[in-house]
């Protein structure tokens, strides 16, 4: 047989005898060029694509998209994996965030081929997820701290992390009060120092929820090709102020009310029941006989946004409005006005990026 160039096509042929001697009968013809011969080499290469959820502050970074100079979430995301893996990695996100917005659970995924570093060239099995987590944090622990793996998953490699994403969810967290602002919640929330009447932000929200064209809600520069969007949850609750949030406590009790509110739909004045000691906190912000060393506390209020393709910026304008109406700027029958009018500079300004956590991004995923 000839060898030739393997872009060209070869051929394996047998020719069958006339006896019955050991030789091998007549087969066909066997043809292969060589982007099938490039392609069985593909199949053999150990390239698994992982799913992560990833957590972070949003203070010192300029955005989730990677920049040539700014330090961002993929960008320091892509310098710690290659630290681990001994190559340049391309991570991809499932939502964008701006400057200064946070990050309870953001979803990429990265193509991972692991090479040996003693056997340069030597292919071997990928890594566990565990130990991707793992690794990845340890690299991540060395910068400022303000960003970690919190999930890691194995997946196919046509899951992308964006475009299977089936909805996402964003909390805003605003503190009422006039107090100063604790330095433990700098740029962790928007202090406003009105205090906001609750029921009338409810019932905005519902002039907000569902099938629209948020036009009014459309940022200067917004790449969507549509502007109509089904926004299936716009909530605002009060909840127990904590440092650390959402803690675990203040999701459970934000899940149950909201449960509530679509059971009691009618009922505009649902609001988070408060413990005891919660409401003693409430009284003491205006109490001058506060106990020494204690902080005073602010009224917390959360708003939940939930859709399938919101993004960051129409949340802070939508959170804009509801603080204008919650100061008593703007009333419900504004906020209808602002809706049909189909132009944002009928909008209030938008709320800023400090109070602004993307919570969840929601997926169909194959039982691990």
């Amino acid at each position: 047989m000839t060898h030739q160039n393997p872009s060209t096509k070869h051929t394996v042929e047998f020719e069958e005898s006339s006896d019955n001697n050991n030789r091998p009968s007549k087969i066909s013809k066997i043809e292969y060029d060589g982007e099938e011969e490039e392609e069985m080499k593909n199949q053999e290469r150990k390239i698994q694509r992982y799913l992560m959820a990833i957590e972070y502050i949003g203070t010192r970074f300029f955005g989730s998209q990677k920049q040539l100079t700014d330090r961002t979430v993929v960008g320091v995301l892509e310098e710690a994996f290659c630290k681990f893996v001994g190559q340049p990695v391309s991570i991809i996100c499932s939502s964008r965030t701006d400057a200064g917005v946070h990050a309870l659970s953001n979803v990429c995924h990265v193509d991972i081929e692991r090479i040996s570093k003693r056997k340069p060239g030597q292919v071997l099995q990928p890594h566990e997820p565990a130990v991707v987590r793992r690794a990845v944090n340890h690299f991540l622990q060395k910068q400022h701290g303000d960003l970690m793996v919190i999930d890691v998953r194995c997946v196919s490699s046509d899951f992308h992390a964006r475009y299977k994403a089936q909805e996402r969810t964003y909390f805003y967290r605003l503190l009422s009060g006039p107090e100063p602002l604790s330095t433990l919640e700098k740029d962790r929330a928007w202090h406003v120092q009105e205090d906001l009447n609750l029921p009338a932000m409810q019932e905005a929200c519902r002039v907000l929820v569902g099938h629209h064209d948020f036009s009014s809600f459309r940022a200067t520069g917004c790449q969507a090709k549509s502007p109509i969007r089904s926004l299936d949850e716009l909530s605002v609750v009060e909840v127990i102020q904590s440092p650390y949030f959402p803690s675990l406590m203040d999701r459970e009790r934000q899940m149950k009310v909201t449960d509530d509110l679509h059971d009691c739909h009618s009922n505009s004045e649902a609001v988070i029941p408060l413990s005891s000691s919660a409401r003693i906190n409430e009284v003491q912000t205006t109490n001058e006989d506060v106990e020494f060393g204690k902080r005073r506390f602010h009224r917390c209020l959360v708003v939940t946004a939930r859709a399938r393709a919101f993004l960051y910026h129409q949340v802070r304008l939508l959170v804009g409005v509801l603080k204008a109406v919650g100061t008593g700027n703007l009333t419900v029958p504004d906020v209808e006005r602002i809706l049909n009018a189909k132009n944002v500079a009928a909008a209030s300004p938008m709320a800023p990026a400090c109070g602004l956590y993307l919570g969840k991004v929601k997926y169909d995923l194959p039982s691990s």
